[in-house]
């Protein structure tokens, strides 16, 4: 093979024919999906394969395998991890401690280029896509770290999901499948900043997780400054999308929607959020936006959040604050990859 196949990223029937052109029997296949699908990625850890075959796998294949380059444990038990991939490549990764079991937010890409305004994601711009076997061992790497066992997924890290489409289905597939960790779907979210064609095409593949769309402003003009999708895709084409995404899928879209002091927050944003949303079912998330430093957003004060939470809340909306976790370690997105990429330069 010209080039090192990546086998973690591969389904079982794909792993077969790697095997196969090996020179192996295909039980071989199985043996290694095995080791794979446990989230043990070290190859002389495969003690049930022969030194002959291991070796053609050390030549032929690789495993990504990331290094803690930080850790940070927050007083409330939210863990922080940045991940060092061997080219170099920085990604973050989150462990959160709920009540219904532990959640992990992945990354799906090195850096974003979506130029969110108020993101600290997107200030380097996008590097990379990271493959699905680079968001896999986020997940085995923070389980295996933590000894907790991961019940929840949430794609809501640096990069936009739909933007690395191919990879992040693969994953969503790999994560989901039996000989895997066997998440099921409807304990993963997936975000995105609203790409209408690649939102229109996770539809049809039909998986029963939950969508979360960022919206973050009720008229395009405001749209268009925090979010520069929304030029290409403004919001009557999202929401239109939404409700096809809705009558195909059946499942109930999570809103996202950050709340920026004298910005975003006013009565009529209440009210214009709300005809937004009409024409399928939905959850509106209320995540006060964290202060970074480049970006110069500030949250808004604790009565005017409670304020129009209570005005969506009145009107019928099914509406939650989102709960600051891990707030003492900076554990929002893209902050401390960026903070550790600023003492890099520096040094």
């Amino acid at each position: 093979m010209s080039e090192r196949a990546d086998i973690a990223s591969l389904t079982g029937e794909e792993l077969t024919q790697v095997v196969l052109a090996m020179g192996q029997p295909s039980y071989r296949a199985r043996q290694l999906a095995d080791w794979l699908g446990k989230g043990i990625w070290d190859l002389q850890a495969m003690t049930n394969l022969p030194a002959s075959f291991l070796k053609m796998l050390e030549e032929q294949t690789y495993l990504p395998r990331p290094v803690i380059e930080r850790k940070l444990v927050s007083t409330d038990g939210t863990v922080k991890y940045l991940f060092r991939f061997a080219d170099g490549e920085l990604v973050e990764t989150v462990l959160m401690n709920y009540r219904h079991g532990t959640s992990v937010c992945l990354s799906t890409q090195a850096g974003c280029r979506q130029g969110c305004a108020f993101c600290a994601s997107t200030l380097g711009g996008l590097n990379r896509n990271l493959t699905a076997s680079e968001i896999l061992a986020q997940f085995f790497t923070a389980q295996r770290d933590s000894q907790c066992k991961i019940s929840n997924i949430v794609l809501m890290g640096t990069g936009e999901p739909l933007d690395n489409f191919d990879h992040t289905v693969r994953f969503l597939q790999l994560v989901n499948a039996p000989q895997g960790p066997n998440i099921g779907m409807r304990h993963i979210s997936l975000s995105t900043c609203g790409l209408v064609p690649q939102i229109r095409q996770l539809g049809e593949m039909g998986f029963p997780l939950t969508l979360s769309v960022s919206l973050h402003a009720t008229t395009d003009e405001l749209r268009d400054r925090l979010m520069p999708v929304n030029r290409k895709y403004p919001l009557p084409m999202l929401m239109q999308t939404c409700k096809e995404y809705f009558a195909k899928t059946g499942r109930r879209i999570s809103i996202e929607y950050v709340m920026i002091k004298d910005m975003n927050v006013s009565k009529q944003d209440a009210n214009r959020l709300l005809s937004l949303t009409e024409g399928f079912l939905s959850h509106i998330n209320l995540i006060p936006v964290n202060y970074v430093e480049e970006r110069g957003f500030h949250p808004p004060s604790e009565g005017e959040i409670k304020e129009f939470c209570e005005l969506l809340r009145r009107k019928g909306a099914e509406v939650t604050v989102r709960r600051k976790l891990g707030n003492d370690i900076n554990a929002s997105c893209g902050q401390l990859r960026h903070s550790c990429q600023k003492e890099q330069k520096k040094g």
